[in-house]
């Protein structure tokens, strides 16, 4: 909803394992939900740009071109784990990552630099019942953040297709969501601007299962497979609403939901401004 580096010494990876066990899961009384049909696939840093407005009344851009480069997902790569421990470890970016990311969804005049952003390796439950490892790149300061409520979805067997950096789709957010890919930072405008930065810019926001989650507005719904999804009254595995574990984990750390702005839904966005 949606830059420069440092040549001092990165600090060490950060590891934080969080215990998902038998009991707490029974004790939240969760199943394991079924796969769904369809495709299978705090202040904000000042700048010189200034901050994004909530009404989201425009559809989403893509920020990259439409190259047939960028239009072609990467190929899952995300490994089916043993069911067990949460696992959440953050680290500075390594070196080969931001290689890929320079030129794609970070460029010199981006709001944050290098040095601010974190690689975070994670694992969750995926619509298949099994446990997959992803992988999100997010600002310092939304790492604990991030890290308590990915435990709570964990514990509650929550279900996320994937979570993969949007580098690995050319920072292309259309194709992102078509892949029904959850991913955080990408230095993009906000939707429909060309003047303000995204909360995704400052790697302060998240989309989470954007097919089942999809952005309504009355120009039309983005992704396009997210037209089966745009009736909430019936939710399905994967659908966010406001007494799911991921809303109310959100909002227990002060974050925003997109599903409550007024002149259009984005259900699969949180942010840290609530934009």
């Amino acid at each position: 909803m949606r830059r420069i580096a440092t040549s001092r010494r990165p600090p060490a990876p950060v590891r934080i394992l969080a215990l998902a066990g038998v009991g707490l899961l029974a004790a939240c009384g969760t199943s394991v939900p079924a796969p769904i049909a369809g495709p299978s696939t705090t202040a904000m840093a000042q700048t010189q740009v200034p901050s994004p407005t909530a009404d989201g009344s425009l559809p989403k851009t893509s920020s990259a071109p439409a190259t047939a480069e960028a239009a072609r997902p990467a190929a899952p790569v995300a490994r089916v784990m043993p069911a067990g421990p949460f696992v959440f470890e953050a680290q500075p970016l390594p070196q080969a990552t931001r290689q890929r990311m320079t030129g794609t969804v970070w460029r010199p005049g981006c709001p944050v630099s290098l040095e601010d952003l974190r690689s975070i390796r994670l694992t969750h439950w995926g619509f298949d019942g099994a446990v997959h490892e992803g992988t999100l790149v997010v600002h310092t300061d939304a790492v604990a953040t991030l890290q308590g409520v990915f435990a709570e979805f964990h514990a509650a067997r929550w279900p996320i297709r994937q979570i993969r950096p949007i580098e690995e789709y050319g920072g292309d957010d259309t194709v992102s969501m078509d892949a029904d890919n959850t991913s955080a930072f990408n230095c993009r405008p906000s939707t429909g601007s060309t003047s303000t930065w995204s909360q995704h810019a400052y790697g302060r926001a998240i989309d989470i299962n954007p097919r089942e989650n999809p952005y309504v507005t009355s120009k039309g719904v983005e992704p396009k497979a997210g037209e089966a999804f745009v009736d909430r009254t019936r939710l399905q595995p994967g659908q966010i609403d406001a007494r799911s574990v991921v809303v109310t984990a959100f909002d227990s750390r002060g974050w925003g939901w997109g599903g409550r702005w007024s002149s259009s839904k984005d259900y699969q966005h949180f942010s840290s401004t609530g934009r």
